[in-house]
Parts: structure tokens; C-alpha cells; sequence
């Protein structure tokens, strides 16, 4: 087996982002600052600011101040769902959590790779879905292109790096089924 010296700097050269991503990207850093620093029962603002940038958000929905969202517009949420704090949605293709989901603190959505099959190593956007009534436990990691069906538990320090069929819990790094959720 050959290795290839990594091209750092084609990486580096090749455009990631539209003029329009880049400054919807720079207005929401700008603006960040009133997600992060708001008050915790201020759901209702978090809402309104998320859903200025594109993002769908279904009603009741409560979203940690510490949560970090990175692309608004790829964010698609269903009612009633919940995002901890600390948690890292690193949604840099589209994000879709269903109703009633339950995503714990320091979790980790993982929507973003890279291509190691190519020397410069390019950036991939993932999607990933989280079903209706899914549990993503604290300090979990969810990666890119995965996708957790409904009633699904995606258990404590788990890594998710398969598809999670519906009403199955796992555990473990990497994430294995342990049981059936009843």
C-alpha cells in the first residue's frame, strides 16, 4: 500500500463556500452573540433568531443557550424537540431532527468530513437525521451521514458512526445495538 503525500495547499485553494454561504456564515457570527448570552428560558428568542437565518423550527422547541448551531439554514427541527447544553451541531450539510427528540448536553452532531481518499483532502458536507421520540444521550457523537431512526437511543459517550435502526439502543465506541427499546 502506497501513501500520498497529503495537498495541503489544494485543500486550502479550493472554494468550500458560496459568496452568499460566506456572508450568511459571517452575519451569523455577528449574531451569535444573542443566541449564546440570552436567557435560558428564553426559547422563544432562540427560535426567532435561528429561524431568521432558514432555519425550520417546529413550535415548543427548546434550545440551550450554550448549544453551538454552526449553519442555521441546514437546521430542520421538529416540535418539541430539545438541544442541551454544550452541545455541538456541526451542521454543515442539512440537519434534520425529528419531533420530540431529546439531544443531550456535549453531545456531538457531526455533519462534516473530509475525503481521505484524496490527497488534498476535500471537505464533505454530510447530512444526518435523527427520527421522531430519538434519544441522543449526553456526551454522545453522532457522525456524518448517519441516520438514528424513531424511538431510537443513542446512549451516553456512544459513538454513532452506523445507521441506528428505529427502536434500538447502542452503546459503545463504536455504537452497537444492546437491545430494543419497548
Amino acid at each position: 500500500m502506497s501513501l500520498t503525500e497529503t495537498n495541503i495547499s489544494a485543500n486550502r485553494s479550493v472554494r468550500k463556500w458560496t459568496r452568499r454561504e460566506l456572508g450568511g456564515r459571517a452575519l451569523w457570527g455577528l449574531c451569535r452573540p444573542l443566541f449564546r448570552w440570552s436567557p435560558r428560558l428564553c426559547w422563544g428568542w432562540r427560535r426567532m433568531l435561528l429561524r431568521l437565518f432558514g432555519a425550520r423550527i417546529g413550535s415548543g422547541v427548546h434550545i440551550h443557550p450554550s448549544a453551538v448551531i454552526f449553519i442555521p439554514w441546514n437546521l430542520d427541527i421538529g416540535e418539541l424537540s430539545s438541544i442541551g447544553f454544550d452541545s455541538m451541531i456541526y451542521n454543515l450539510g442539512p440537519l434534520k431532527i425529528g419531533s420530540r427528540v431529546t439531544i443531550s448536553q456535549r453531545s456531538h452532531l457531526c455533519g462534516g468530513s473530509h475525503d481521505h481518499r484524496d490527497p488534498s483532502m476535500p471537505l464533505v458536507k454530510c447530512p444526518i437525521e435523527i427520527g421522531d421520540d430519538a434519544w441522543i444521550c449526553a456526551d454522545a457523537f453522532v457522525g456524518p451521514s448517519i441516520k438514528v431512526g424513531a424511538h431510537s437511543i443513542v446512549a451516553a459517550a456512544a459513538v454513532a458512526v452506523h445507521d441506528v435502526p428505529p427502536a434500538t439502543i447502542v452503546a459503545g465506541n463504536p455504537a452497537r445495538p444492546v437491545r430494543k427499546r419497548s
